[in-house]
């Protein structure tokens, strides 16, 4: 929980704690929102904790800050072997397309 300084009203959270919070947001099955109903804090707070880790304001190793980076990497390469796959498809029905024109072409008409 927060630890609160005398004389102010306002929350101050560890660094671990906010590293922690951050990871979980960037889970991909995990929203801003969730964690930051789950942590007891503001949605506003967590964005901005967000925004310092991306901008390396923690000062944490660099092996956390690359933890983001791969599930996005996942994400992008999984979307992009799917359309891949897609393609391969349509060239497919395209190719069969074209040899089934080329038969019709081929074949005498009986008129």
């Amino acid at each position: 929980m927060p630890a609160y300084k005398t004389g102010k009203k306002t929350a101050q959270y560890s660094l671990d704690f906010k590293l922690k919070a951050v990871e979980w947001s960037y889970e991909t099955h995990r929203t801003v929102r969730s964690v930051a109903e789950a942590l007891d804090i503001h949605p506003f707070m967590l964005s901005k904790w967000r925004k310092a880790y991306r901008d390396g304001e923690f000062g944490m190793v660099k092996s956390l800050k690359n933890k983001v980076k791969p599930d996005k990497a996942k994400d992008e390469l999984s979307a992009l072997k799917r359309r891949i796959t897609e393609l391969e498809e349509e060239n497919d029905i395209l190719k069969k397309w074209q040899r089934f024109q080329a038969e019709q072409r081929r074949k005498p008409t009986d008129s």
